[in-house]
């Protein structure tokens, strides 16, 4: 048996957890039954603890390719009363780094337990009756029994639905009481993400795959919880709805997000470092350093634009995007010093919310560019600076912190990048300083990136696109200590003050047409004929930006503000 430590990538608290869990007394809040990064965490019926200590049970590389591969374990080291709700799966290519979810019942020996649920209910917990054997490379067969994984799928009890595979190394069947099944109304639909793994042809009879799951309801309102366990099958498709679900937070008190002390403690010590390229020309600045040097305010049919309050306080409030508003900058000198913004005034403006279920925070930090600079094209070796192409008033550009409500870490962060982004988790993050991490935001368009490099928006086999290139320089941002939170609905009102250009739901720049067809056709002109038809496919592909820019809106018109990131 080998017993396998998740490896202490996870950047944590350290020794600044005393502060960063202080509750304003000379308690430590690990200790208490519940709070933020005090191992447990109660949504309603049941309280979850992460396991991330795991045995072997089997590995598999039949994709012919050893990277591919995927190795499955068994939780273990679950504290008494605690039970397992299914086994995990992992890459090979990475090192050990996930957890499960183990689950207990919550004892109704207090009033406020009574409030959450009807104790007149069945158990929140129940094994299940049988488990059905889903898959083995060896299809059942006595050869090679030693060697080969069983998957076997928990028959819940009726009213009780299944979280997770159960795998061996034998053919015999799992105990009944190796995991357990969840009442149906403590749990949660949830959706196949990454395909983690499938098998080659030729070495099984039968088709596998297995993917990582995630909940269907996600974002700051979201209730899901993933539980860490894997989805597999041989005969599925996307319109089925998986037979593994998550679990869902029916405690409304969110007990385990952290407070406001804990917050301000938290971006302290995790706030990254944002470094802007060497030859940026379109840096940051605050937005009241933006108000305050000339920005103006544009009304539909009115000939002339408005000076903005430094505050936004003139700003119209609330409503929604209806193009009867915009911002725009100045003319003259005025628009030159707006558009290369104010390093100086720079800061990040912080949005707290629950994630995944309130499991964990998300840390979502805005930075705000006076201008958008125009885009870079590359064609294989050739790089052609655009004109006005992709240049905007009013860039708002975002990366998030996500942390763990369990144990305060460090999980991962998302790098937005234009019309998407990515989550890297925090062993795969570059960091500067102690649990610092460093963003790199790309030249002219502030796209977020985790390294250096030249990062390109098109085809990468072509090598045809826009460039983003990101670089460390002496131009940089330390949101540890330049920042402002705006923004944590779940505090309740009045403990964090919206500034009053955050209620501004127009557009913080003015709608730019492009005559972009007409420009990228002269520059296919100017290549080799072999190149041409190629290029002509990839501009069709390009975003809708290259033919057209609207003004971009605020933070809080984003869909993320609620939402979940795009992932």
């Amino acid at each position: 048996m080998s017993v396998f430590p998740v490896e202490q990538d996870r950047r944590f608290v350290a020794a600044g957890y005393g502060n960063i869990l202080a509750t304003g007394s000379d308690s430590h809040i690990s200790a208490r039954c519940e709070g933020f990064a005090s191992g447990v965490i109660n949504i309603g019926e049941l309280e979850v603890l992460q396991i991330s200590r795991f045995e072997f049970v089997w590995g598999s590389n039949l994709s012919q390719e050893k990277k591919k591969g995927v190795t499955f374990y068994k939780p273990v080291g679950i504290p008494n009363g605690f039970f397992c709700l299914g086994y995990y799966c992992q890459s090979n290519n990475q090192p050990l780094q996930g957890y499960v979810l183990v689950a207990r019942e919550v004892a109704c020996s207090n009033p406020q337990a009574t409030k959450i649920f009807n104790s007149d209910k069945f158990p929140a917990l129940r094994k299940p009756l049988d488990y059905t054997l889903l898959w083995s490379p060896n299809d059942g067969s006595e050869e090679n029994n030693d060697s080969s994984g069983y998957f076997w799928l928990p028959q819940p009890p009726e009213g009780y639905k299944a979280m997770g595979f159960v795998v061996t190394d034998k053919p015999e069947k799992p105990e009944l009481d190796e995991v357990r099944c969840v009442r149906a109304d403590l749990t949660d639909s949830c959706e196949t993400h990454h395909l983690m793994f499938k098998t080659s042809s030729k070495l099984s009879k039968l088709p596998f795959r297995v993917w990582s799951l995630r909940p269907c309801h996600r974002g700051m309102l979201g209730k899901g919880i993933p539980t860490g366990t894997f989805f597999c099958s041989c005969y599925w498709n996307h319109r089925e709805e998986p037979n593994i679900v998550c679990l869902k937070n029916l405690n409304p008190s969110l007990h385990a997000m952290p407070n406001l002390d804990q917050i301000h403690a938290l971006i302290k010590h995790y706030g990254p470092t944002v470094f802007f390229h060497p030859n940026e020309s379109y840096l940051p600045s605050s937005v009241e350093w933006f108000f305050k040097n000339g920005a103006l305010l544009h009304q539909k049919s009115e000939p002339k634009g408005q000076a903005i309050d430094t505050e936004g306080s003139n700003l119209p409030n609330g409503g929604k995007n209806d193009g009867k508003y915009w911002i725009d900058l100045p003319n003259g000198d005025k628009k030159t010093i707006l558009k290369s913004g104010n390093l100086e005034s720079a800061k990040l403006y912080v949005h707290v919310k629950p994630a995944l279920g309130g499991t964990f925070t998300d840390i979502a930090m805005w930075v705000f560019c006076p201008f958008n600079g125009p885009a870079t094209l590359k064609v294989g070796l050739m790089n052609i600076a655009l004109n006005k192409i992709g240049q905007h008033v009013g860039d708002w550009e975002h990366f998030t912190l996500r942390i763990s409500n369990f144990t305060g870490e460090l999980w991962s962060m998302y790098f937005s990048q234009h019309s998407g982004g990515v989550w890297v988790n925090s062993c795969d993050l570059e960091f500067i300083e102690g649990n610092k991490s460093i963003v790199y935001s790309s030249r002219s368009g502030h796209a977020s990136f985790p390294h250096p490099g030249s990062y390109l928006q098109g085809s990468s086999k072509l090598g045809v696109g826009i460039r983003n290139d990101a670089a460390r320089s002496n131009l940089y941002v330390d949101s540890s200590i330049q920042y402002e939170i705006v923004g944590a609905e779940y505090l309740g009102d009045g403990v964090v003050a919206e500034p009053c250009w955050l209620q501004y739901m127009r557009e913080w720049g003015p709608t730019i047409v492009y005559d972009s067809r007409s420009e990228l056709n002269r520059m296919i002109s100017f290549l080799p004929a072999m190149f041409r038809y190629s290029v002509q496919n990839m501009f069709n592909k390009f975003p809708l930006e290259l033919s057209g820019e609207e003004g971009p809106t605020g933070p809080k018109e984003k869909k993320n503000w609620e939402g979940d990131e795009r992932w």
